[in-house]
């Protein structure tokens, strides 16, 4: 497994580290489902295990993710371990009875539970969720001074920003000064890393890294859903009403998998290396964290770990899903 370094920071993350989201099983917020169906934490421990062993030293959770499940599970499976570790965690779309989630006080009243789901003494990575501060920002200066606060009594080491824009992106980073965004990127959708985009230029100009979650884009770039296999999701599954699904979308996406499967091979370890070195090609993506709910999925993911694309790989895949 390769390292980097996140920012400007000293702390340093696999390439190929963990998403947690899964770990929170079937959820809803507000109403709205904010799950995953499937879940056995036998199965996830076992996938941990065998990450960790293949050199994955960073874990990705959040609040939300079961309302703390996944972050006591999470504590759980790592037990006396857990120091050894890049723990990331976030807050944002879990307002409890705040009027808003970013309230000062809820903030630290969460982070404080946070560290009590994790079972540590302090985050190593705390992200803001989301990019939404309330109307007119009402809750931003408030906001970044709490969070600049909990770094300075060592409850935190690294601030983090995850968003869904570019316009986010470019109004916040000068302003939260975050060691390191987050937001969703793959093949099929580079634009907050690809050249001269608005936020690849925010984190060339702050010395900022980039994580990105969904890099396989849920499955899509290992060919697992089709026209003819449109996949069934259980009620409570975040992605049961995704428009990526969709019949339609998955027919205009088989010609590219093929060309895919064509160049890289067909297994899910072939087109897995070839979706998360895709990212990696570019120095600033910290580190991809793939989701995962067993062992099977984790030993596709690090099967390519120390086989990055070549120039012309990563230009012949960059052609595909530009078409």
């Amino acid at each position: 497994m390769k390292y980097r370094k996140l920012g400007k920071s000293n702390v340093s993350v696999s390439e190929i580290s963990l998403g947690c989201w899964t770990m929170g099983g079937l959820n809803w917020v507000n109403g709205n489902p904010n799950g995953w169906a499937n879940v056995n934490e036998s199965e996830i421990a076992e996938a941990i295990n065998y990450a960790i062993d293949h050199g994955v030293n960073h874990f990705d959770n959040a609040d939300v993710y079961g309302n703390g499940k996944a972050e006591r599970m999470l504590a759980r499976i790592l037990g006396k371990r857990t120091n050894n570790f890049v723990i990331a965690t976030k807050i944002g779309w879990f307002p409890g009875t705040a009027e808003h989630a970013y309230e000062p006080k809820h903030i630290r009243h969460q982070c404080e539970q946070s560290l009590i789901n994790l079972k540590r003494d302090y985050i190593d990575i705390y992200y803001f969720h989301h990019g939404d501060f309330g109307e007119n920002d009402k809750y931003l200066d408030d906001a970044i001074e709490v969070m600049h606060k909990l770094r300075d009594e060592g409850k935190i080491r690294l601030i983090g920003q995850s968003a869904y824009s570019h316009a986010d992106f470019v109004k916040l980073i000068s302003k939260v000064k975050p060691d390191v965004i987050q937001s969703s990127a793959s093949a099929l959708d580079d634009k907050y890393v690809r050249d001269d985009s608005p936020t690849r230029k925010m984190l060339d100009e702050y010395n900022v890294s980039f994580v990105a979650f969904g890099p396989v884009a849920q499955g899509l770039l290992l060919g697992k859903y089709h026209q003819g296999n449109p996949p069934q999701f259980e009620a409570g599954d975040h992605r049961a009403n995704a428009e990526r699904f969709k019949p339609e979308n998955l027919a205009k996406l088989e010609p590219k998998i093929e060309k895919m499967k064509n160049k890289f091979g067909p297994s899910n370890q072939e087109l897995s290396r070839a979706a998360l070195q895709y990212l990696l090609h570019y120095k600033q993506v910290g580190s991809v964290i793939p989701g995962f709910r067993n062992l099977d999925q984790v030993k596709s993911n690090l099967s390519g770990m120390d086989n990055p694309l070549t120039q012309d790989e990563f230009d012949f895949i960059k052609q595909i899903f530009a078409e």
